[in-house]
């Protein structure tokens, strides 16, 4: 397929949906790396399998498609033209689905989503309770589409946005039309992408690049990976629009090495792309010229931040620079560079497509259009959900995510991944969005959304994401090389009991130097987990000082356990299972555990069917 002109494009577009039978049954299997680890290909083979053994293979369609979000209950599979929603498959389910679903027009209540709220099975995608309330502009075509097949893209408008750009907008009409989007940097920053573009539009320099920024590094975070798995294409075209209304020939692609699926498609889209006419010279014989290359990044933290990343591109160290001038006008090689993640190039053919104030009236006031989220943690429903800006933290986690599992309280949920801050249960109903996200201490980074329930002790916590970080810091400039270190060593000795009244002092003076004299954004905003945490849950610091408690019982060195013999039954379990040999006692009688043994692993108290183990 060779695409020479708009016109052309929208012909190939026609003659590929006419060639679509919108009635025919297409089973779509999710092959996101969730459902990928629970067999779903297995699971895909055996459809393929049985639909061959009863004669179907002309008349239902199977497809594997990128992640459909809901990754608490692959295996996924959804039957079009339904939308039939059945989760947790294996293949020995296959034969029955084909039998009752493909065959008989019956769905299969076993495999069907059961609300428990309502207290009812629910048969399709859009009335189960995790997609209901989700605004899935970006993700919403995972299902729809082979992330392999450039047809398929086509097929769903693909490209439209393009051929909309080239077949008649000037430059400066696209970057006003981003400008009047209102959208913003999904990648942390949150600058508005129009004046970005613009910056970069009147740069001096015959030269110019854009590069989408795949370096996602945050624990728990993996909507960008997602994005580029199952839907590659709208970045691409994303990105062709971002070139010509700059005035780029030439782009990147910094993917980090450990998402070897996302670096497969993306080569691969890029491949049909550049065969298709919709990379290289005179695309769709408009005269505009563009390529794109892929590079691997290492897998550094700071890489995520523009200028280091552009120095890993350039061969470098993956160290970043001051900022006194932007990469707007001097980035990658000194010449002028605009710098986007993933998620937002994606949404730039939404925009185009449908118009800048169709894309305003979604979201508040300063923040537009969606954000796609990690939501994971101590949460019933983990997975990538995509909402509106402004839902609020309590419709995310409870509406959406289902709230807290095994009946227990939520604590505090954070955001913006290691460099975010967390956000206590008292701020609940706060509206998530870049400007509220900082007014209480925390951010909305590229949109991991971990959820802590009351067993989280939260300086823990702090310690936790200031030693990730402490690893990551390129170790360039002092305050964050020098100051990760030591707010590290403050909050293990407090972990440990050996903290002082004074080093709470000590630690917020530390975290405003962060704050205020790092070179770049990793140092500026590590200290925000231990702000916040001194902030929203300072009785917890002081419980650890004063008292030597840790209130969560997380803590080892500040922990005992003990069995209460009044409630011991002798059953022995707690015994078998001790690797310390710190328990003893007779069958059916109350057992003893020494103290001076005992290695605080906490088996005991994970296996006493008594609440005879206890935790101080």
């Amino acid at each position: 397929m060779k695409v020479t002109s708009v016109n052309e494009l929208e012909a190939i577009r026609s003659e590929i949906l006419a060639g679509k039978d919108l009635d025919k049954p297409c089973i779509a299997v999710c092959g996101g790396p969730g459902c990928l680890a629970n067999q779903c290909l297995e699971v895909r083979d055996a459809f393929v399998n049985e639909i061959a053994a009863k004669g179907l293979t002309d008349k239902v369609d199977v497809r594997t498609t990128g992640c459909h979000g809901f990754c608490e209950c692959g295996p996924i599979a959804l039957i079009y033209p339904q939308e039939i929603f059945y989760q947790g498959l294996s293949i020995d389910d296959i034969p029955e689905i084909i039998e009752e679903t493909i065959i008989n027009n019956k769905t299969v209540d076993r495999l069907l989503y059961t609300d428990d709220k309502a207290g009812q099975l629910v048969e399709t995608e859009g009335e189960v309770p995790f997609y209901k309330k989700q605004m899935r502009l970006i993700l919403g075509n995972n299902s729809k589409i082979d992330p392999h097949s450039i047809e398929d893209y086509i097929a769903i408008g693909g490209y439209s946005a393009l051929a909309k750009v080239l077949g008649g907008m000037q430059p400066m009409d696209v970057v006003d039309e981003i400008k009047n989007s209102g959208i913003r940097g999904r990648g942390g920053g949150g600058f508005p992408t129009g004046r970005k573009w613009e910056s970069t539009r009147n740069a001096q320099g015959d030269i110019k690049y854009v590069i989408c920024n795949a370096d996602e590094g945050d624990p728990g975070a993996f909507m960008d990976r997602s994005i580029l798995e199952g839907n590659p294409h709208s970045v691409l075209e994303g990105m062709i629009i971002g070139a010509y209304a700059i005035g780029s020939n030439e782009g990147y692609v910094y993917v980090r090495n450990e998402y070897p699926l996302a670096l497969k498609n993306i080569n691969l889209a890029i491949k049909q792309a550049r065969e298709a006419g919709l990379l290289g010279d005179n695309i769709l014989g408009s005269g505009f010229n563009f390529d794109l290359k892929v590079n691997r990044g290492g897998g550094a933290f700071v890489c995520g931040e523009s200028t280091a990343l552009m120095a890993s591109l350039e061969g470098k160290p993956g160290e970043p620079r001051a900022k006194y001038i932007h990469t707007s006008d001097k980035g990658l090689w000194d010449r002028p560079s605009s710098l986007n993640n993933v998620e937002t190039w994606a949404n730039i053919p939404l925009i185009i497509n449908n118009g800048a104030d169709w894309y305003s009236a979604i979201g508040t006031e300063s923040s537009k259009g969606t954000k796609v989220f990690s939501l994971v943690g101590k949460i019933n429903n983990t997975g990538l959900v995509e909402v509106p800006m402004g839902m609020t933290l309590r419709e995310i986690i409870f509406d959406i995510g289902g709230g807290i599992p095994d009946g227990k309280a939520f604590k505090a949920v954070q955001t913006g991944g290691p460099s975010g801050g967390c956000i206590p249960e008292s701020l609940i109903d706060l509206p998530v969005d870049y400007d509220r996200l900082t007014e209480v201490g925390s951010m909305m980074g590229s949109g991991g959304m971990i959820v802590m329930d009351e067993d989280t002790c939260m300086v823990d916590v702090a310690r936790y994401f200031i030693n990730f970080l402490m690893e990551e810091s390129c170790g360039k400039c002092v305050p964050c090389r020098e100051g990760l270190l030591r707010m590290g060593e403050i909050l293990t000795d407090i972990t440990e009991g050996r903290g002082r009244m004074e080093d709470l002092d000590l630690i917020q003076d530390l975290s405003e130097v962060l704050k205020d004299a790092s070179l770049c954004g990793l140092g500026q905003t590590a200290p925000n987990p231990v702000m916040s945490t001194l902030k929203y849950f300072r009785d917890e610091y002081e419980a650890h000082i004063k008292d030597h408690k840790c209130p969560a019982g997380v803590c080892t060195e500040l922990i005992t356990y003990n069995i209460d013999a009044g409630n011991c039954t002798g059953c022995g379990l707690c015994l078998k299972k001790c690797p310390a040999e710190a328990i003893t006692g007779e069958t059916k009688q109350p057992h003893v555990l020494d103290t001076g043994k005992c290695i605080k692993c906490g088996i005991c108290y994970d296996v006493c069917k008594f609440d005879a183990v206890r935790k101080e």
